[in-house]
């Protein structure tokens, strides 16, 4: 699939600053679009984009709450960018609502991959319906982290343990802020929520961006992320997610303390003192040379690089390369 797209009807910021759900509408029909948008935007922010191919830099950066697809008979490349999208363990579970013409046959189910449908004679009477309930379905049934919206505990538990089952090789990250708690009681939480939106979508970008197909990103909760690729290309992200979050973090500071290059806060023992800007520590675990048959032993030797990585100082990251045999 290729990311690097352009944006030709996009009619919102790139990142909605308010807080309602988001819908991206794609269709090259414009009386479609133009319906769609007069009948949600009292509900929702809508982004409009002519086709698939050149939204999917706007839903790989902000995965919105929702996709409608006007999906026409005969339009086998859409409905293959669709599916490769619907297919990854990240983007798979972004709900999606057709909208057919009312004499389009509907293939079978498993060869389009969208979770409802609506006819086009039944827009005007259906869709905010369709719409209200495609995105409660999916919170109901999703576990995604709530401030980023990447998958949560539960489904990064289960990939870890889907790889190890099918004898995949790969390596796990753990990345986690470093001074971050300061810079919280600094700044206060909304701000700190900026941040971390901000490190997850960095993240996302950067992965996706070297391994678009087989990697997978989480959020554990608060400033632990973690995320999966193949073992050769683990190095390389983990030090460019380093190198853009050190030059894109300053920005999250007031001028005065930017040019400082540290804060005044408290430690945890109630204690003012001054702290380094946020910094960004990655511990990275794999089995190519070591066995494992349980996602905890994998993720404990990934928190204990981050862990190695905080104690050399921080802003780095730490691999794994130790080898270790298990005994039948």
């Amino acid at each position: 699939m290729r990311w690097k797209t352009l944006y030709p009807r996009q009619r919102t910021s790139f990142f909605p600053m308010n807080n309602l759900k988001t819908v991206v509408v794609i269709s090259r029909d414009v009386v479609l679009t133009s319906i769609v948008d007069r009948l949600l935007k009292d509900s929702y922010m809508v982004v409009d984009f002519s086709n698939i191919q050149s939204s999917l830099d706007y839903i790989y950066a902000s995965i919105p709450d929702l996709i409608i697809i006007d999906i026409a008979a005969g339009d086998a490349f859409a409905i293959t960018l669709l599916n490769e999208m619907k297919s990854d363990p990240i983007f798979g579970r972004l709900p999606v609502l057709a909208i057919f013409e009312d004499q389009f046959v509907i293939p079978k189910w498993e060869h389009l991959l969208v979770d409802d449908y609506v006819r086009r004679s039944s827009l005007e009477a259906d869709i905010l319906l369709r719409v209200d309930l495609c995105i409660h379905r999916a919170e109901r049934i999703m576990e995604v982290n709530p401030l980023t919206r990447l998958p949560g505990n539960i489904a990064i538990i289960k990939q870890i343990q889907r790889r190890l089952d099918n004898k995949e090789v790969f390596a796990l990250a753990y990345a986690d802020l470093d001074y971050f708690k300061p810079y919280n009681d600094r700044y206060g939480f909304s701000r700190g929520d900026e941040a971390l939106k901000m490190l997850g979508r960095l993240i996302l970008n950067t992965v996706k961006g070297k391994q678009p197909h087989g990697s997978f990103v989480g959020h554990i909760g608060g400033d632990d992320f973690i995320f999966m690729m193949d073992v050769e290309l683990i190095e390389d992200t983990a030090g460019e997610i380093i190198d853009n979050f050190n030059k894109i973090i300053p920005t999250f500071y007031d001028p005065e303390d930017r040019a400082r290059g540290f804060i005044e806060s408290v430690d945890r023992e109630g204690n003012k003192k001054t702290f380094p800007l946020i910094g960004i520590s990655i511990g990275i675990a794999h089995n190519r040379l070591r066995k494992f048959s349980h996602y905890g032993e994998i993720a404990e030797v990934a928190s204990e690089m981050k862990k190695y990585a905080k104690c050399a100082g921080g802003g780095c990251f730490k691999m794994d390369k130790r080898h270790h045999e298990f005994v039948n």
